[in-house]
């Protein structure tokens, strides 16, 4: 297992000013970082099928972004696929720059095929992991990489350790069919879509999987240990092409910076016989703790140190970090199979002679697990690393969300639930995309985009997690909250069993925010509150809605302009869980919305 980390984990060191090469430019007062995405099809060849996918400048995961704190990032896009492509940067704060933000039709009409856009932003405040990823359609399903964000120059980590080296490691979805077919699909007929045909890491499926390499293989199957280590080791020479792999040195520290870029699974991950100590997630720091299995959803990210120390009786031998699936609620909506990856302590070529640990991982839906590590993420609190969580709330919310439907339309056979339609909401409102940007309808005050009555709450209140309602249809509108400059917000997001309890990751655009408090079965507005963590809460901008449970959340609207609200779990996002705040400007020229840029893409 893993050593502990010294105890004294507030120890400041600087390591990472000479790992990396950063394309930049001077300017008054900083270092700007110039990058160009060329999004282009390119063949790829997984699980024995080629089809040609978008990547960009060729590479899937798509290149890695390094900057610092208060660096300008400036990333030309050129669309050269047939379908319309934006890029969000997801996380990163986006200060009184939101046309940079990227959601299609909310910040921006996305990048024509053809044309081109700069995104144009800076990074204030922030220092870790982030990604960034296509925000069209199911565009993200091979477009995503990312984002590491250095500490100002001069400015010490926070971390137990110095690592001896960081690397990335994204989990993501491959599909055998285009995503955008499958989605099509879906839409259409009301039913689910098909799932996945694998996970990755680094975009690399792993030797669990059928045919995932140059030559056929067997997908292994559940039996004793001795076998399934036969069976990978046999598999992993001829896989070998599929499969990442860590290579690592004894006694070293590495700081593993784990994105989950996957369309529609929460996983579970863990290595063998390793120890992960959680040092930051969603770009914030947080006290560090030690875990045998990271929860992680899509859409967040985590910083893990890990120690490489091998088995003192083996010290020659091969660890496999898996990865799986937390599925709660529809078990159609989940691929409930493993992705491997490989940790490695031998030298290359000798993998097959060598000892083989694979690790233990919890139940599908194992929610106790999910819920006891979700409260162990404290942040640092320290005065260098403040939690600047509001006290007082100047509004309130409540958020109902989960699955829904919608009736099967005229002379039509629909395959969701009872012959409806599925769909998703929040408030029972189900969001419809509009046809124009809503950040350019409000800056130019543009009538009959949006409306700004999305409803505070349930406009008729149910047993949340207990007997749904009859009725399961869903209403449907572009609505918005509208909130007054540096406005304290509050929202409970609570879960609903309608179709099923299902976990729900939410994505908050333009903020972080703070998880004050999390529960089982229907939040109780008396006995809740007195509860809530107002002294270290995690800082997230993605966090889980437990299954039959809820969560709540603080932030402060101190970002002007137009922000995206969404289930990352992409199904849920096309089926409509979704809303948009709206920031108005503050009264000083420093609170004020940036101008659009003359090259922001028209619809």
């Amino acid at each position: 297992m893993g050593a502990a980390p010294p105890s004294s984990w507030l120890a400041f060191i600087l390591f990472f000013g000479t790992l990396v090469a950063l394309p930049q430019s001077s300017h008054g007062g900083g270092t700007t970082r110039h990058y160009t995405f060329n999004v282009t099809m390119k063949k790829v060849t997984r699980l024995c099928t080629t089809r040609a996918i978008p990547t960009v400048n060729g590479q899937f995961p798509g290149p890695k972004i390094v900057t610092r704190e208060g660096d300008r990032v400036v990333v030309k896009v050129l669309n050269n696929v047939k379908d319309n492509v934006t890029i969000h940067w997801h996380g990163v704060r986006q200060l009184r720059t939101g046309w940079s933000d990227g959601p299609a039709y909310v910040t921006q009409c996305p990048i024509q095929t053809g044309q081109s856009f700069v995104y144009n932003f800076t990074i204030t405040g922030q220092r870790g992991t982030l990604f960034w990823h296509a925000h069209v359609s199911w565009m993200r399903a091979t477009l995503y990489g990312a984002i590491v964000i250095l500490p100002k120059r001069g400015v010490p980590y926070p971390l137990p350790v110095k690592p001896y080296k960081d690397v990335p490691v994204i989990f993501g979805e491959w599909f055998n069919a285009d995503p955008e077919t499958i989605v099509a699909q879906a839409l259409q007929t009301g039913a689910g879509p098909n799932v996945s045909d694998a996970f990755t890491i680094n975009g690399l499926p792993g030797p669990l999987y059928n045919c995932s390499s140059k030559g056929k293989t067997r997908p292994v199957q559940p039996g004793p240990i001795e076998k399934f280590k036969l069976t990978v080791m046999c598999h992993m020479c001829a896989a070998s092409i599929d499969t990442f792999k860590l290579k690592v040195l004894p006694g070293k520290w590495y700081l593993l910076r784990l994105i989950n870029a996957a369309l529609n699974d929460e996983l579970f991950f863990s290595i063998a016989n390793h120890t992960l100590t959680v040092v930051d997630v969603d770009a914030a720091y947080v006290k560090p703790f030690r875990t045998d299995i990271v929860l992680i959803t899509p859409g967040q990210t985590t910083n893990v140190l890990l120690r490489a120390e091998p088995d003192a009786g083996c010290p020659a031998a091969t660890h496999l970090m898996l990865a799986r699936p937390y599925g709660t609620g529809q078990p159609g909506t989940f691929d409930n199979t493993t992705v491997a990856a490989v940790l490695e302590y031998a030298p290359p070529g000798h993998i097959r002679s060598l000892p083989l640990f694979r690790p233990s991982l919890p139940a599908l839906n194992d929610t106790a697990f999910a819920a006891n590590y979700s409260a162990r993420l404290r942040s640092l609190a320290t005065p260098d690393y403040p939690a600047n969580v509001p006290r007082a709330v100047d509004r309130s919310f409540f958020f109902a969300v989960g699955l829904g439907t919608n009736p099967c339309p005229v002379n039509q056979t629909c395959q969701g639930p009872n012959g409806t339609m599925f769909t998703a909401s929040m408030n029972n409102v189900s969001f419809n995309m509009p046809t124009t940007a809503l950040l350019q309808a409000h800056y130019g005050s543009v009538a009959g985009v949006y409306t700004p009555d999305f409803p505070v709450a349930p406009l008729e209140p149910f047993n949340y997690t207990g007997t749904p309602p009859n009725n399961t249809n869903v209403s449907h509108g572009t609505k918005v909250v509208v909130l007054d400059y540096n406005t304290s917000v509050e929202v409970v997001l609570q879960a609903t069993s309608i179709l099923g309890a299902e976990s729900h990751p939410l994505h908050l655009h333009g903020f972080d925010f703070f998880v004050v408090g999390q529960g089982f079965g229907n939040y109780d507005s008396s006995k809740d509150p007195p509860k809530f963590n107002l002294v270290d809460p995690v800082q997230r901008n993605t966090v889980g809605v437990p299954a039959g449970g809820w969560v709540a959340i603080r932030f402060f609207a101190d970002n002007p302009g137009v922000w995206f609200m969404h289930c990352h779990l992409e199904v849920h996002t096309s089926w409509g869980l979704k809303m948009a705040w709206v920031v108005n400007d503050g009264p000083l020229p420093e609170q004020k919305l940036m101008p659009p840029p003359a090259d922001l893409p028209k619809c």
